[in-house]
């Protein structure tokens, strides 16, 4: 079965310093760091996803700012495909689905930010269009949230969307397991 990695949203904004920083997001890209450096060294298949916000009022993910590149410690190399898009779902109005398909892709492991919103729609999406999907749980960072006036952290909300894609739409796995599952 050929996996390729997914790396959804890795991009400047929401690092330090960036318009929307997420809790835990430097130790996340480490691990996907990790996972993209196994399977270039595999030669599988990899796919950067990145956000560019094209609504009015949009603050961050801006087109031509260096908050919408993707952060250094996951660059793509020339020949990795980087797709664009302007949704939470990786595949709407984007030519993801044709390129994994072309490439018979059946297994994706996909690593990325934010875990409740652009990792949870892509896999979602991805599970949906029969894709085995991996989620490398170490290798995705969130932000708080706030409900009914009360603030839920960042680990809460992380853990509550893993907790919800393991149940029907993914394996939860971190970075360290995933070596024994590529030789399937």
């Amino acid at each position: 079965m050929l996996t390729a990695l997914l790396l959804i949203d890795l991009q400047n904004d929401y690092f330090p310093g960036g318009r929307m920083e997420l809790v835990g997001g430097p130790e996340a890209s480490a691990r996907a760091a990790e996972a993209l450096a196994l399977f270039r060294k595999r030669g599988l298949p990899v796919y950067h996803v990145r956000h560019e916000s094209t609504y009015e009022g949009a603050t961050f993910f801006l087109p031509g700012t260096e908050g919408a590149a993707i952060h250094g410690s996951v660059r793509p190399l020339e020949g990795e495909s980087v797709i664009t898009k302007h949704y939470p779902n990786s595949f709407r109005d984007t030519d993801l689905l044709a390129q994994l398909r072309a490439a018979g892709v059946e297994r994706l492991a996909v690593a990325g930010m934010m875990t409740h919103m652009c990792l949870d729609a892509g896999v979602r999406a991805a599970a949906d269009l029969g894709f085995d999907c991996l989620v490398l749980a170490d290798a995705s960072a969130t932000r708080d949230l706030v409900f009914a006036g009360r603030t839920i952290p960042a680990g809460q909300v992380h853990g509550a969307f893993l907790a919800a894609l393991g149940a029907a739409y993914a394996r939860v796995l971190t970075v360290a397991e995933l070596p024994a599952l590529l030789a399937d």
